[in-house]
């Protein structure tokens, strides 16, 4: 195979998630032919280089250092040197550092190349077993819970599968506003520690996660992926509802129709509200 690393690019390797063995290949010959491999953490990553035998020198580009770290990565991209960037697991520039260092060097005028792997959203997904056509990735929901429930509310509508990354010390208050403000139908999948020695997923109906986690000690340790189905789709009014709700819209406010309108026909109120608010342009 011919050596990658034979122009000046930065080379993007994704790294395992857990399972050393969860590595490319290509990743390896790319790690062995690089000069220098910015890593979020170099000791850490020097776990992973000493297992495969890589001796490359590495520089330290996380959260805190990124900008500083990337013009190192141009100065030695202009040196001629071959450059890749890991992260501490999975791939750098989703959930991690490494898309501010990207854009840089692609707009310093080298080539950025993906050495695609371990990502633990995909690995979840696979094995989730959901029917959704799409998904959603998230990542972290913010910290604070009055952000995250704001957040949560302008997704709950969202046609897509959500996909979420979660810490195990806010694992609790993340599934219980799952429960609290997305719609009850929906599935919950709780996928932890993935590929690693105590990885499990667990499937069940949204509002059962609160009781699943609290159950066992165990199940709030490590690190999450959190999945939530796509909502169920909405039944549309039928013929008589919708004209039913016209005529009374046409004499009387939306609240005050939609509540009448449900009476004579029967229908959801939420649902004859909610199109009360369409006919009426918002």
């Amino acid at each position: 195979m011919e050596n990658p690393n034979t122009t000046s690019a930065l080379y993007v390797v994704a790294t395992p998630i857990g399972n050393l063995g969860d590595i490319t290949l290509r990743a390896l010959e790319t790690l062995r032919a690089a000069d220098l491999i910015a890593c979020e953490d170099t000791r850490h990553a020097r776990r992973l280089l000493d297992h495969h035998g890589i001796r490359a020198a590495t520089l330290a580009l996380h959260e805190h250092n990124e900008a500083a770290a990337t013009g190192k990565l141009i100065d030695a991209l202009r040196a001629g040197r071959r450059v890749a960037l890991i992260s501490d697991a999975g791939t750098p520039g989703i959930a991690d550092p490494g898309a501010r260092a990207s854009a840089a060097v692609r707009a310093a005028g080298f080539a950025v190349v993906p050495l695609p792997g371990a990502n633990a959203a995909a690995a979840a997904l696979s094995a989730a077993g959901l029917p959704d056509a799409r998904f959603l990735f998230v990542g972290f929901l913010p910290a604070k819970p009055t952000a995250r429930r704001q957040e949560l509310e302008a997704l709950k509508a969202v046609p897509a599968a959500l996909v979420f990354y979660e810490a195990p010390h806010r694992i609790e208050a993340t599934v219980a506003d799952l429960a609290a403000l997305l719609a009850p139908g929906r599935t919950l999948v709780i996928a932890r520690e993935m590929t690693k020695l105590f990885e499990q997923i667990a499937v069940m109906p949204l509002d059962e996660g609160p009781a699943w986690l609290a159950a066992d000690d165990h199940r709030r340790r490590g690190e999450f992926v959190v999945i939530v189905s796509a909502p169920p789709p909405r039944e549309g009014l039928n013929a008589e509802a919708e004209r039913v709700l016209a005529a009374l819209l046409a004499e009387l406010p939306v609240k005050q129709a939609a509540k009448l309108a449900a009476t004579v026909t029967g229908a959801a109120k939420n649902d004859l509200y909610r199109r009360a608010l369409e006919l009426k342009g918002g």
